[in-house]
């Protein structure tokens, strides 16, 4: 379908219906600047939906003998100092270790501060318990950063190299690709921007990590990756390769987590699908047990592209026979994320009125936070900026994505505990 050229980024979709054509819209610009259309050949950022690539690469490296998949990750990483993992444990997210970009984003890292895989691999590694009990879900962007360094020492090549070797040539996927560096160019590849008061701004940062995201593609590539994994979706009553390997509950009710992807197992639902958000783009890729299969980019950081597919499968499942064009109109019209508030840094005035608790560190985390407080209120800091936490409950506060619970005295604790949704359990003490 010929694409509609509107003033601000925007969106690729493709659905393919079982028994016909691809339907292929695409709505907004690739680039604000030079007025560029997205268009079929557009690549996107697709953050998180890379991790069905890795797992199945593992797939392949376990069918070869290379390794196991109930092997201890240890024998693999000499570096990893909890012992009991296993690489299966790094697939499905239960290896409780902690996301280790949750753990840099303590340090306070600014939108342009550049860091590399290696870098994030040599913070995990100071991990040396669980987060959360043997066999409990916790997603964490660290396993597939571990699953690519496996795949790495096994193979005794590059992750993007193996990839392009074993997927992406053999699917004919030619316009997909790992991004190793941020200087490296990718042929056809859409900015991200998010809306401000000021207008459109760039989002993109100046880091890449291979296995659990930096996998940019098109949606015609990605339907090639369905059609690829549903030809593994063999027996109606199984997820694709369950019977290699388990899908287990996930921190989504009532999805589960198999290889590098969410399952819905309810029949009449059945599918597997992930979504992905990295530096401003989102994306998603869904199959169903019907052969139905839907990709959905996004570089607007207005239009998630998870929420639009949602909408748009709900819109289908009422209506079959929905025209593609009309369902994904209605989803944009309604699914708009509205753009995250900047929150006001203290004035010295403002300072005037804190009370200062101290500077405290964590042996698992970089940095250091400092806590004040004012009336009702807790406030910390990492390199300069600050969140206001709110009280929950006595000793609890609550602030953007994360709880912390002093130990005794409000006034004169010596330390707390830090909760962060994909990196818990942090015990921070005063210096």
């Amino acid at each position: 379908m010929k694409a509609t050229h509107d003033e601000e980024p925007g969106l690729t979709l493709l659905v393919h219906r079982p028994g016909e054509e691809p339907t292929l819209l695409h709505t907004g610009l690739a680039s604000l600047e030079h007025r560029l259309p997205i268009g079929p050949d557009t690549t996107f950022n697709v953050g998180s939906v890379a991790k069905q690539i890795t797992a199945h690469l593992i797939l392949l490296a376990a069918h070869d003998d290379l390794l196991r998949l109930d092997q201890q990750a240890s024998d693999l990483l000499p570096r990893l100092k909890i012992s009991d993992v296993t690489v299966a444990d790094l697939v499905t997210h239960r290896s409780g270790i902690r996301d280790v970009e949750s753990l840099l984003s303590l340090a306070g890292f600014r939108d342009l501060d550049h860091y590399t895989a290696g870098d994030l691999r040599t913070l995990a590694y100071r991990q040396d318990q669980r987060a959360v009990p043997e066999g409990r879900f916790l997603y964490s962007n660290t396993n597939y950063l571990f699953l690519a360094e496996i795949l790495e020492t096994v193979h005794r090549t590059t992750l993007p190299g193996l990839a392009r070797h074993r997927v992406f040539g053999p699917l004919g996927m030619h316009s997909t690709h790992f991004k190793t560096d941020p200087r490296q160019v990718i042929p056809g590849a859409a900015s991200a921007y998010r809306a401000t008061h000021h207008g459109w701004q760039h989002t993109e940062t100046p880091v890449t990590l291979p296995g659990p995201g930096t996998l940019w593609t098109t949606v015609g590539d990605l339907d090639r990756w369905l059609t690829h994994l549903y030809q593994h979706w063999s027996h109606p009553h199984q997820l694709p390769w369950q019977a290699a390997f388990a899908y287990e509950p996930s921190d989504h009710t009532p999805f589960l987590y198999g290889p590098g992807l969410y399952a819905d197992p309810r029949p009449g639902r059945t599918a597997v699908f992930h979504y992905g958000h990295e530096q401003g783009f989102s994306a998603s890729s869904h199959l169903e047990a019907s052969a139905l299969r839907l990709a959905c980019l996004s570089n607007n950081g207005e239009l998630s592209a998870d929420r639009v597919t949602t909408a748009i499968l709900r819109n289908l499942h009422k209506q079959p026979t929905l025209a593609i064009e009309e369902a994904l109109a209605q989803a944009t019209a309604v699914e708009r994320t509205p753009g995250a508030a900047v929150q006001a840094q203290p004035t010295v005035d403002d300072l005037s009125r804190h009370t200062e608790l101290g500077t405290f560190t964590c042996d698992q985390a970089p940095g250091s936070l400092r806590l004040t407080r004012t009336t009702g209120a807790l406030h910390l800091w990492r390199r300069g900026t600050t969140d206001q936490l709110t009280p929950t409950e006595p000793g609890v506060y609550a602030g953007n994505g994360y709880t912390l619970t002093m130990a005794g005295n409000t006034n004169h604790g010596d330390r707390f505990i830090l909760d962060l949704d994909r990196a818990p359990g942090l015990t921070y003490v005063r210096q």
